[in-house]
């Protein structure tokens, strides 16, 4: 059925959050797609239609100036529609404020016991209990402060409430501070943080400027730069190359000019030319990843030949290192010492 704004009994708006980014994607929804599903209403002994789903299509429809919203009538009373469509939505993570807004009113509003509300949501009545003392403990000014989407239902349930229940005062007072921007559940707890074990001078500094406090907060927290390296290191390490490269290059001399080896000596010279191989690889792996001297060693399309593909000029053939003697030679195996 259709009904006329002016036929809505909004009376259960207090016990949902706003959500602000929701209501925009809602808001275009409508806009484009029009209305697709009802919203809920149970009738009143006045006449009018209590509003029990659908808070946010109500208020995007009179953004939009439509006349009438699509509903659908449950029959039954009120407490009972609560409850069935609190049950209802069973992929819907409610917060534990609203939780307790929901149970606070059943209680207190329609008079139904906390063992009976117990039964109905398949709790305990103490978590019955702890939801209720929640939202008394909170004081009314934060709850309003969370209903309107200024501080998350979340945040406010971590931080908010003890610091409720061990100051008040200074509960509301921070309050004020951080529903006067849009902050994250982190930095909440961030400031949180600075005033309950700062000294008074950063509680003071919490209360006049957040903004300074979360910006102090992130630069501890990011990692400190590296040391830079002295020039005498990187003169030791320019010499390591330098060093690197002159033994390979005289080893590479004494196997073109003939070196001979004993069996037993080319099974370990295959094994160490192996290791200083992946030791050279890696070694030219990180000097790429650091270095980037020049743009096309990044691409791969020019610098100093890779270890695993190329060979200096006046590097002996692979194939003068046969492995395993001469009979290692004859059949083809994997170079080793030169005969």
């Amino acid at each position: 059925m259709d009904l006329e704004f002016q036929q809505l009994d909004l009376r259960y708006e207090h016990l949902r959050v706003r959500q602000p980014a929701r209501e925009r994607r809602l808001l275009a929804s409508l806009a484009d797609i029009g209305q697709q599903m009802p919203i809920v209403v149970v009738a009143a002994a006045s006449g009018a239609h209590v509003v029990v789903d659908g808070y946010k299509r109500v208020h995007c429809l009179r953004r939009l100036h439509r006349d009438t919203v699509q509903a659908v009538a449950w029959e039954m009373a009120e407490p009972d529609a609560l409850i069935f469509r609190q049950r209802l939505l069973t992929d819907t993570a409610h917060s534990a404020i609203e939780e307790g807004w929901l149970l606070r009113t059943l209680h207190e509003d329609h008079r139904v016991s906390m063992e009976h509300l117990a039964r109905r949501f398949d709790r305990t009545v103490s978590w019955v209990s702890r939801r209720l003392s929640l939202v008394r403990e909170l004081p009314t000014v934060i709850q309003r402060q969370v209903q309107a989407g200024r501080i998350g239902a979340h945040a406010a349930m971590k931080y908010l409430v003890p610091l409720a229940r061990a100051n008040r005062s200074a509960c509301v007072r921070l309050t004020e501070v951080i529903a006067a921007r849009p902050l994250t559940t982190r930095q909440v707890g961030r400031l949180y943080e600075a005033y309950v074990s700062g000294t008074a001078a950063m509680r003071d500094l919490v209360l006049t400027n957040p903004a300074l406090v979360l910006r102090l907060d992130e630069e501890a927290q990011r990692p400190a730069p590296d040391p830079p390296i002295p020039p005498a290191e990187a003169a030791a390490f320019l010499r390591d190359l330098h060093i690197l490269g002159a033994v390979a290059r005289r080893a590479t001399g004494r196997l073109r000019h003939g070196l001979r080896l004993l069996a037993p000596d080319q099974d370990r010279a295959w094994r160490d030319c192996g290791q200083a191989h992946a030791d050279v690889t890696h070694l030219y792996d990180r000097c790429r990843e650091v270095c980037h001297a020049r743009s096309g060693d990044a691409d791969g399309d020019s610098g100093p030949a890779s270890p695993g593909t190329g060979r200096p000029p006046d590097c002996a053939d692979a194939a003068a290192l046969p492995r395993g003697g001469a009979a290692g030679a004859e059949d083809g195996q994997s170079p080793g010492a030169a005969p």
